[in-house]
């Protein structure tokens, strides 16, 4: 009996995804210095991805962190949101810009003004991006609130009332209130205890599976990268010597520079 093939299936192209947040050969220099604080960065980070930037002191990391979060003008290069060269003068792309993309940074202490309440703080994105008014924020505020872990009285109370964990949890608190797309975080537990550390890097990747959040992450600390993101990009002197996916770069770098920092990490003798 002669076998009839059947109809061939059509070939199919993988969907190529446009990233959410990307640099593209960007470079800057502050007016009056040397050599340029980055230089030639490109990369790029998909929706509901995670992406770590790591490197020393001084590599340039949130340098990098300012330029995605539209905070300062590449000297060249492209900063682009969803596709679109961002514009600082564009009002209107900067609006639904502030809308999807929020920052949580490195100290609590200093970046949660001790004069207001925490439901004022909380719902400051909400006022300022024009999404809510006081009276009809203070829902979203208290479900803010209660998803990073802290009671919903915490509103009326001020940040001096509570530990340093609980103020970064009041940071996120603020910077998810209004289900941005994209998280940039600036060392977000780096000046947390350990066990604390430990809480408020589950809560970010609680957060990253319950609502596809994209984040971005500078960190020193490694195994909170190996823990929360899919890709690293590793800094030296303001260039990317190295990017991947993080078990690879991590766990066999390719670049002595990155070689170095993973032989950095303090280790208990065996």
């Amino acid at each position: 009996m002669t076998s009839v093939a059947g109809p061939e299936e059509p070939a199919v192209t993988p969907e190529v995804q446009t990233p959410v947040l990307e640099l593209s050969d960007t470079s800057l220099r502050y007016r009056g210095s040397g050599a340029p604080v980055v230089q030639d960065v490109s990369l790029a980070v998909e929706s509901g991805r995670s992406l770590a930037l790591v490197g020393e002191s001084g590599a340039g990391k949130t340098t990098l962190l300012r330029l995605l979060l539209g905070l300062a003008r590449p000297t060249s290069g492209t900063v682009r949101f969803d596709g679109d060269a961002l514009s600082l003068r564009d009002r209107e792309q900067m609006r639904r810009f502030r809308r999807s993309v929020q920052c949580v940074f490195q100290d609590p202490y200093s970046s949660l003004d001790p004069r207001r309440r925490v439901g004022g703080i909380v719902a400051e994105p909400l006022r300022s991006l024009g999404l809510d008014t006081r009276r009809t924020a203070a829902p979203k505020v208290a479900e803010a609130l209660e998803r990073v872990g802290l009671p919903a009285d915490a509103a009326e109370r001020y940040p001096h009332e509570f530990s340093g964990g609980q103020r970064q949890r009041i940071a996120i608190a603020r910077a998810t209130v209004c289900h941005p797309r994209v998280l940039l975080a600036d060392e977000p537990v780096s000046a947390l205890d350990v066990t604390t550390r430990i809480k408020v890097v589950d809560l970010l990747a609680e957060l990253k599976q319950e609502r596809g959040l994209t984040l971005v992450m500078v960190s020193h600390d490694l195994s909170v990268v190996a823990s929360l993101c899919e890709r690293t990009a590793v800094l030296e002197r303001g260039v990317v010597v190295e990017q991947g996916d993080t078990a690879r770069v991590l766990g066999d770098p390719a670049h002595p520079y990155t070689r170095r920092l993973i032989d950095s990490v303090p280790r208990l003798p065996a």
